[in-house]
């Protein structure tokens, strides 16, 4: 059976999606490496926030769902996102940086041993930096060449993925069982898992929380994937899931990647291919300036393109 080789890509949701374009750009320093419109609606956007090229595992996506209802922090979700820097330093950079824009955080903070910064973005989406210094594990990305961040201090990757359930033990056993996740650390009602090589870029923080309920909305995340390398390895999975009687969506062709989801209690968990990647449709230097679509897509674009709200993503001269 193909192992998970970590995290591929984190989707949430947003209420805005140029405000949101100008946080993840110039205050985080992630480029944009593909505005289109999620495919499943295609009246809204789906936006691709990553390094330099688009690699996998650094990417982090977002729904723009304007009209939805803010959701509701509580148990059941994925709770927190993680993004990786190179080293303690960069984490003093962003603390100053986020000062600066007046950014929601909580301080310079250890975790597991690992320095971390959580912080929060206008809408309430929660995330928190974590320092590679020290780390092993998943190889991170290359950091946007031309953004506003340093390279030395920019945001080159996923880190772990946070998540809270009510049923702790349970899930536990699903991702030890079903994903091969190995479990690294243990206590207090919080479990640290590997993914793939482990380390900052491979990992899931599991937290058991019996409370109130979170609710879907901006502001929340909306799903996870991890990596499998191509359609070889996906259609494994797409055989174990049926074999096990695990429903799930089926193969989805998202023309970037290839796509299997199954909803394991109240969490979405996709996974996707490494390739064929964000870099295929686009000029490196324009990446995404325009509206791009899918093959599949394209007879529509005019339709599409009256539907979307405009926004203005060109930073090339």
């Amino acid at each position: 059976m193909t192992n998970l080789k970590g995290i591929h890509h984190v989707t949430a949701m947003t209420n805005d999606a140029m405000r949101n374009y100008e946080f993840m750009t110039d205050v985080l320093g992630m480029r944009l490496v593909k505005k289109t419109v999620n495919q499943d609606d295609i009246q809204t956007y789906h936006t691709f926030f990553a390094d330099d090229v688009g690699s996998p595992g650094t990417d982090m996506t977002f729904f723009d769902f304007p009209n939805n209802p803010r959701g509701s922090r509580g148990t059941n979700a994925i709770t927190r996102t993680g993004l990786r820097v190179p080293n303690d330093a960069a984490l003093e950079y962003y603390q100053a940086r986020f000062d600066e824009f007046g950014v929601k955080h909580e301080g310079i903070q250890d975790l597991f041993g690992k320095k971390v910064l959580p912080f929060e973005e206008e809408d309430g989406q929660r995330y928190q930096l974590f320092s590679d210094e020290n780390n092993e594990g998943v190889a991170p990305g290359t950091p946007w060449k031309n953004g506003p961040v340093p390279e030395d201090k920019a945001i080159y990757g996923l880190g772990p993925i946070e998540i809270t359930v009510s049923y702790y033990d349970d899930f536990k056993k699903v991702l030890v069982d079903i994903y091969g996740m190995k479990v690294t650390l243990e206590k207090d009602d919080v479990t640290l898992l590997d993914v793939g090589e482990g380390g900052n870029g491979g990992q899931v923080i599991l937290r058991k929380d019996q409370g109130v309920e979170g609710r879907q909305g901006y502001g929340e995340v909306h799903h996870v994937s991890f990596r499998v390398e191509d359609h070889e390895a996906i259609e494994e999975w797409e055989n174990k899931y049926r074999t096990m009687g695990i429903g799930n969506s089926g193969l989805v062709d998202r023309f970037y990647f290839e796509a299997l989801y199954a909803r394991i209690g109240h969490i979405l968990i996709e996974i996707s291919t490494d390739g064929p990647g964000f870099m295929g449709d686009e000029p490196y230097e324009t990446l995404g300036e325009s509206l791009a679509l899918p093959p599949f897509l394209e007879p529509k674009r005019e339709v599409i393109e009256a539907q979307v709200r405009p926004f203005d993503t060109k930073r090339s001269k």
